[in-house]
């Protein structure tokens, strides 16, 4: 399953699109409404002290904070006017425009008082220009490629192999299997793990077992759509680009992130059971069928996001 992508063709003007004031503030305010619900139990757990080691990953080993998540974006090429007075007109990256035409206002003096507002795209290309380029870079080789649906989580499992005991990454959580059950599953099934940010945490005793000795700088070579860290992933490219992300998009990325974390932990060696996930045993034949499954369906999800990422970086090169 691939997706084709082409370069932006630039034309020779851009027509943005207005949004009234009643318009985008319902918008705005729907997206604040589901990023709230979908922050909800993170924000709790921090004014409890609890914890979730499943759900808790979104937030830290990404670590961007559920005000950005809740901060709502038009994308670029959308002209918000009635912005005049509030807040939003002095957000960084946006700049003044005039909503007749969704120009930028060339009158310092006027700037104040213009009733509108859009994503500054240019300026944020300019100054982010090596990361948008990576970012799009990747995205797209990622979506081009057949998808792999192979290596049935056998990550988190190379992870754990041959630790000694209450060495393992996720102290909270007891193992499904003994120690020797756990490593025996390794050593009977291939290790095709193809996202470095998985594979620098295998054990020193899993490494060498991978098909691929991954590196950062091979990253674009190697990233491909049945990834389930992959799909992830596409949450924290769509979060560093910041203001060019439509706010839906954002939160689809986020949810889709939530989703595959699920899954990722239900095939691990771990016992999520407490935190009312059945376990995916992808150590027997059906359990690795159940899996590939749900890659299948992940992959349609993460490329349909990766192809709406790349196109909200292709509207901002337009303007």
């Amino acid at each position: 399953m691939s997706t084709t992508f082409a370069e932006p063709r630039l034309p020779a003007q851009f027509a943005p699109t207005t949004l009234e004031r009643a318009e985008w503030s319902a918008l705005e305010q729907a997206h604040q409404l589901r990023a709230d619900a979908l922050t909800a139990g993170w924000r709790a757990r921090r004014q409890t002290g609890e914890a979730h080691p499943v759900d808790d990953f979104l937030f830290t080993y990404y670590p961007y904070r559920p005000s950005l998540l809740r901060r709502w974006h038009p994308g670029a090429g959308v002209v918000l006017d009635g912005t005049a007075g509030l807040d939003r007109h002095e957000w960084r990256w946006y700049v003044p425009v005039d909503a007749a035409v969704g120009a930028r206002r060339a009158d310092a003096d006027a700037d104040a008082d213009a009733g509108a507002s859009a994503v500054d795209a240019r300026g944020f290309l300019d100054a982010k220009t090596s990361t948008v380029t990576f970012i799009r870079n990747l995205l797209e080789r990622t979506a081009s490629r057949a998808a792999r649906f192979s290596c049935f989580g056998l990550h988190e499992w190379a992870m754990v192999y041959r630790v000694a005991e209450g060495e393992v990454r996720h102290e909270a959580l007891p193992l499904r299997l003994t120690a020797a059950e756990t490593d025996a599953v390794v050593e009977q099934n291939r290790i095709t793990c193809s996202h470095f940010d998985a594979f620098r945490f295998f054990t020193p005793e899993a490494r060498p077992t991978n098909e691929l000795q991954l590196t950062r700088e091979s990253q674009p070579e190697h990233e491909q759509p049945g990834c389930l860290h992959a799909g992830m992933d596409v949450y924290k490219w769509a979060i560093k680009l910041g203001p060019l992300v439509p706010g839906e998009v954002l939160l689809d990325c986020f949810e889709l992130a939530r989703d595959i974390r699920q899954l990722d932990m239900q095939a691990s060696p771990y016992d999520v059971t407490a935190y009312g996930l059945e376990p995916v045993r992808i150590e027997s034949a059906e359990g690795k069928k159940t899996y590939a499954a749900a890659q299948r369906r992940f992959t349609e999800r993460s490329n349909a996001l990766r192809l709406a990422v790349v196109e909200a970086i292709d509207t901002a090169r337009r303007i």
